[in-house]
């Protein structure tokens, strides 16, 4: 894999990968993406595949999945993530809540790179929902 994030102007980069895919991020201006919008967007994006995943091999009947992020940072510089919990919102037809608080914890205790990552060096929570239909 492999990025290259390229200053265009004030504090605004593209960042292009090695799929040609591009993405522009700014700092200071609420038009584009902060770069620690996309890490946490990453985290949650990364988390999801798994959880999704997870519950249709467990054959779950799961028809939607949506994860909010909740930070903490600290306040002064450098301006890291002191907490994340992820809170994941999972609707389907006779969805187990079992399988789905299994599913999740794996994805951020085994599986989710990006949150392996970050959990190294903060206070990664989650917590979990299931509106069945």
């Amino acid at each position: 894999m492999k990025a290259e994030v390229k200053w265009i102007e004030d504090l605004k980069f593209v960042g292009k990968t090695d799929k040609n895919q591009e993405i522009i991020m700014a700092s200071g201006d609420s038009t584009y993406f902060s770069p620690m919008e996309m890490v946490l967007m990453a985290a949650g994006g990364c988390s999801s595949v798994d959880v999704v995943n997870g519950l249709k091999q467990a054959q779950q009947a799961v028809t939607g999945c949506r994860v909010s992020l909740i930070t903490e940072r600290r306040e002064t510089a450098p301006r890291l993530f002191t907490h994340i919990n992820l809170h994941f919102t999972i609707e389907g037809n006779k969805v187990s809540s079992e399988i789905v608080e299994q599913v999740v914890a794996d994805s951020l205790n085994k599986y989710c790179s990006v949150c392996l990552m970050l959990g190294e060096s903060i206070d990664l929570t989650h917590s979990w929902e299931v509106i069945n239909a």
